[in-house]
């Protein structure tokens, strides 16, 4: 009688997350989006600006941006099909689903981390915990090349700094140096942690607390050289793909400069924005401060960079955002 009351209790619980659980979050993810968009002052500014320059003869730009969102996060996706490889095969529709879920799950969390939620519960029940720390060797990957590309981005906004007129910038000039210096320190760790992953695996398992759950994170030790190149090679391209979006859309709203200058200080800007601690649904504002920090030092067309801050932001987070919640709206949570 009991082990049937438990049987009945388990389908119910399972009833209640796939059933209702979708829904909600669907919900609430659609008026958070929903909110976020109409309490943006920037964004109905930019996106009348967008409607305006429709009818130009740049408008290709913006439709190329569009496409580029779509094989950037189909890298992603790519990335992760790779990663979870030693615990579950994934097909790619699957893993690009999973990528567009977690960001609809990103949103209001500090620093993007319900992207992980969003992604793990495609994984079959029991490989979930294991898929994270998996899941983590793509951030790392993902951060090892912001860095390294944004560190000689950084050289050149110091090469700025130390040729201008005015002593106004001296402050500026320290705060470029030091981060210099931490970028480059942060370089060198990072490349010995992500090609030392399975001995740095090793040394955690024979801490005795962490022994008690190296089950999930023992694949690590899987990952040898050539697999771990793989993620890297693609998560170049993917930071590639997104300073040719940036590239376009500043070129798109007239930001009047040499385009290997917009290359440069578009990767100074996501070098701070990863370094700077953010929630999703607010990057749009700091993503328009750092853009305006940093261009206003070669560009007095401050609408322009605006814009392009917002219109990144629309294109490459809030609509895979939408349709991620739209996925999790017919998501099965629960399987067994």
């Amino acid at each position: 009688m009991q082990l049937n009351n438990f049987f009945l209790l388990n389908k119910q619980l399972k009833i209640l997350l796939n059933y209702f659980v979708g829904p909600i979050l669907f919900l609430w993810l659609s008026y958070s989006i929903y909110q976020e968009i109409v309490e943006q002052k920037d964004v109905k500014q930019s996106w009348q600006t967008i409607l305006n320059t429709f009818n130009s003869a740049q408008q290709w730009r913006v439709y190329v941006v569009c496409l580029l969102m779509i094989f950037n996060w189909g890298l992603e996706a790519k990335k992760w099909q790779l990663l979870m490889r030693p615990i579950q095969s994934l097909s790619f529709r699957r893993a690009f689903r999973a990528v567009f879920s977690g960001q609809a799950l990103a949103l209001g969390t500090p620093n993007r981390v319900g992207e992980y939620v969003g992604r793990v519960i495609y994984m079959e029940d029991g490989n979930r915990l294991r898929a994270l720390s998996l899941s983590a060797v793509g951030s790392v990957a993902q951060l090892l090349v912001t860095f390294f590309i944004g560190f000689w981005g950084m050289i050149y906004v110091y090469d700025i700094l130390s040729t201008a007129a005015t002593a106004n910038h001296a402050l500026s000039i320290m705060w470029a140096k030091g981060l210099i210096t931490i970028i480059f320190s942060s370089i060198i760790l990072l490349v010995l942690f992500y090609y030392n992953l399975a001995w740095v695996t090793k040394v955690f398992e024979r801490i005795p607390y962490v022994s008690k759950y190296s089950y999930f994170i023992q694949k690590l030790e899987t990952l040898h050289n050539k697999e771990l190149t793989t993620i890297l090679v693609l998560s170049v391209i993917r930071y590639l793909v997104y300073v040719m979006q940036y590239l376009l859309l500043y070129q798109f709203f007239g930001i009047n400069i040499c385009w290997w200058q917009i290359i440069c200080l578009t990767t100074v800007q996501l070098l701070v924005m990863t370094i700077v601690p953010s929630i999703a649904l607010a990057e749009v504002g700091i993503r328009g401060k750092v853009s305006m920090a940093l261009f206003s030092l070669l560009t007095n067309n401050s609408l322009g960079v605006l814009a392009t801050a917002a219109s990144i932001w629309l294109i490459n987070l809030i609509v895979p955002a939408l349709a991620g919640s739209l996925l999790i709206l017919g998501l099965r949570i629960v399987r067994k």
